[in-house]
């Protein structure tokens, strides 16, 4: 088969690999479709991941067309969807199934090897089968789209005021995603922060006005959101950025007894100065963490979640989708991201000539 795959840092090459076959409780998926998430990037080059040789990508979806052994035969020849976290089920926080919280967990496409082929071996209890109605491109993206509702519902699950004021600091895919299931779930009083000229259109889509949309390019976000709130602040704000000084005007420009929902992977280090904690203190602000997705084969998951909104078409994350490659031109989308040359949001892969 046909991969890419990551030798060394800054080393991937489209090449010839061994076609896998799956082990006991796996199945063989022909790759559709695969997204190409920013934590690619700096895992290809500038970092590495944690084995090499690695085919990378864990945004994927496709056709299960092999079975291995205890396999329930249903997975044969159907459309999925997989969530790439692979817990060691035995651990404490597999014990109480919050499995995105598992201490020895593998990954497809950074632990093992993931989308960015024409086939991938992947455990069955990873598959979730896909509605008729959603398209490759559009699973593909699920994996994103669990991980903003992962971060919506840990911070405004069981919260029936959809009166609440929110912002949405870093408009890139998991804080459009993000606004895209606000609004779907009726929250009206919705501020958006970027730093793009594009995102202001895709704000736009969203049914965000350019009053409720502010561009970060110069500076100056956490003094619009306070004139915008008349000083108040917010009482939610989602933090998808990972920058000491978002994450400080992401406290400063909370209301008191707000929450602040961290989402952003951090690209340096976090340090508080003395003012931003007693802000913390003071307005007894509640900080949370929120990682990856839950998925538990359970109408209550979040990806069951996303599946939900699928189904019943009200949610369209394709809108999303800026770029697609074929598999042989994907380094093409790797450095459109790496160097920043085109707008984009989500980068996409597809595959549709590979023998199944």
């Amino acid at each position: 088969m046909k991969a890419w795959v990551l030798r060394d840092i800054n080393e991937i090459y489209y090449e010839e690999a061994d076609r896998p076959g799956p082990s006991e409780n796996e199945v063989l998926v022909a790759v559709k479709a695969a997204g190409i998430c920013g934590s690619d990037i700096p895992r290809i080059y500038r970092t590495g991941a944690h084995v090499h040789p690695l085919i990378p990508g864990h945004e994927f979806s496709g056709q299960v067309i092999q079975v291995g052994k205890n396999v329930d035969q249903k997975w044969m020849d159907q459309r999925v969807g997989i969530f790439p976290l692979i817990p060691c089920n035995n651990c404490a926080a597999c014990q109480k199934r919050h499995y995105e919280l598992c201490r020895s967990y593998s990954y497809l496409g950074s632990r093992r090897d993931g989308g960015f082929a024409e086939y991938v071996t992947v455990p069955a209890w990873n598959l979730i089968k896909l509605p008729d109605n959603v398209s490759y491109r559009q699973a593909a993206m699920m994996e994103p789209m669990a991980v903003a509702v992962h971060a919506m519902r840990n911070a405004l699950l069981g919260d029936a005021d959809r009166n609440r004021s929110i912002a949405v600091c870093g408009f890139g895919t998991i804080g459009i995603l993000l606004a895209m299931f606000l609004t779907e779930a009726g929250y009206s009083d919705l501020y958006v922060i970027g730093n793009k000229d594009f995102q202001k259109e895709m704000a736009a889509k969203l049914g965000i006005d350019r009053a409720h949309f502010y561009d970060d390019q110069n500076g100056g976000a956490r003094e619009w959101l306070m004139a915008q709130t008349q000083g108040a602040g917010v009482d939610v704000f989602f933090e998808c950025v990972g920058k000491n000084e978002t994450v400080t005007s992401a406290v400063m420009g909370t209301a008191p007894g707000g929450t602040v929902q961290l989402v952003g992977n951090p690209v340096s280090d976090m340090v508080f100065e003395k003012n931003v904690y007693w802000k913390i203190l003071r307005d007894q602000l509640t900080v949370i963490g929120s990682w990856n997705s839950s998925f538990m084969h359970d109408k209550k998951d979040d990806w069951n979640y996303v599946i939900d909104r699928f189904q019943s078409g009200r949610i369209h994350p394709e809108q999303c989708i800026t770029h697609s490659f074929s598999l042989d031109s994907l380094e093409q989308g790797l450095l459109i991201m790496r160097d920043k040359t085109q707008e984009y949001v989500k980068v996409m892969m597809e595959i549709t000539d590979q023998e199944v």
